[in-house]
């Protein structure tokens, strides 16, 4: 029987090691620990090699990635205000999109049966040309340019459920309808982006679809958008691939966001994303770390999600029928779903 893999390297914890920050090392080492133990046993652990100059190059700038590379072996460099380096940040980065590459590969080609991507630095908002919010490559981004480019799929889907928009993934794909994003996001925050008027353009009008959302909204709010607006979207896209940028950040304890969602709903959530992957695509179904930075609520947000991934869910019958069977009123989805109207039978 084909195992969820949980892609995962040391050489993680290095990049900002020693260094006072949120995105910091202690967020890995708290679910390496998890996975050392016996909660890791139904797991696999493939190795994975770093992504290459050429792959990196499909979704940023040659001179962007000589300017992280420089980066190497200097104890510390400021690329934007919120995102520096050290040491070995620029070989971590590799290595975290490389995961990304080698969880697509694995999962389409059927060697395993999903993946989750345990990396840092993230990197949903990394641009074509910069850094930016902690984030230096574009490990979804570049996994979605391997999936179109080396494995010829026609047609991915990612879904960003992470407190801040992506910014750097939606501008990755904007102007194309080989990639359908979908996010859920706190607004306005940080990085700004995100309002639900950001449809795409050109071939690509259409296949953004955004929901900004005002804070406080929990379980209840995220589990109706996901069945009533990016269900039915993803039915008529029919994706051959869904990655998630998995951010757990809208966590209800989280020290960023104004969010309360709990392990019931990312496992809801979850639940929903995997029975869109076995319905459209063979159960193709990869998730990348983002945020996340109560480390607490972070386990239990991946807990739940990777129990979900492998089919020994949280929840229990009465959560899952509450979830499905309960309709609440989100004024900022139903603006996203009459833009969408336009595109999308809704």
């Amino acid at each position: 029987m084909k195992k969820t893999a949980i892609y995962r390297d040391n050489l993680f914890l290095e990049h900002m090691k020693g260094f006072h920050h949120v995105e910091s090392a202690n967020r890995l080492e708290i679910l390496y620990d998890y996975f050392d133990g016996p909660g890791g046993k139904k797991f696999l652990f493939p190795q994975f090699p770093p992504a290459s100059f050429a792959q990196l190059e499909r979704n940023h700038a040659s001179s962007y990635i000589k300017k992280v590379a420089a980066t190497a072996g200097k104890p510390h460099v400021s690329l934007d205000p919120d995102t520096q380096t050290s040491p070995q940040s620029y070989e971590a980065a590799c290595l975290a999109a490389g995961a990304a590459i080698s969880a697509v590969k694995q999962t389409v080609s059927g060697e395993i049966a999903n993946a989750f991507c345990l990396v840092r630095p993230p990197g949903h908002h990394a641009e074509h040309d910069r850094a930016m919010g902690f984030c230096l490559f574009n490990n979804v981004a570049v996994a979605a340019h391997f999936a179109l480019h080396e494995l010829g799929l026609k047609h991915v889907l990612i879904v960003d459920w992470d407190l801040h928009h992506g910014n750097g993934t939606q501008n990755s794909f904007y102007d194309t309808d080989k990639v359908l994003y979908f996010s859920t996001h706190q607004s306005p925050y940080y990085p700004g982006t995100g309002s639900a008027y950001e449809l795409g353009r050109g071939k690509g009008e259409g296949y953004t679809i955004n929901v900004p959302l005002p804070a406080g909204l929990e379980d209840y709010s995220y589990c109706t958008i996901f069945r009533e607006l990016l269900s039915p979207i993803a039915r008529q896209y029919k994706p051959e691939l869904i990655i998630l940028s998995a951010g757990f950040d809208t966590h209800m304890h989280d020290p960023l966001g104004g969010m309360m969602v709990s392990k019931a709903g990312f496992a809801y959530m979850t639940k929903v994303l995997l029975d869109l992957a076995t319905e459209l695509c063979n159960g193709r179904f990869v998730a990348c770390l983002e945020g996340g930075y109560d480390l607490e609520g972070l386990k239990e947000g991946i807990i739940a999600t990777v129990s979900e991934m492998r089919g020994q869910s949280v929840l229990d019958d009465k959560t899952i029928m509450n979830f499905t069977s309960n309709s609440y009123p989100v004024m900022a989805m139903e603006e996203t779903r009459e833009l969408a109207k336009k595109y999308w039978n809704l």
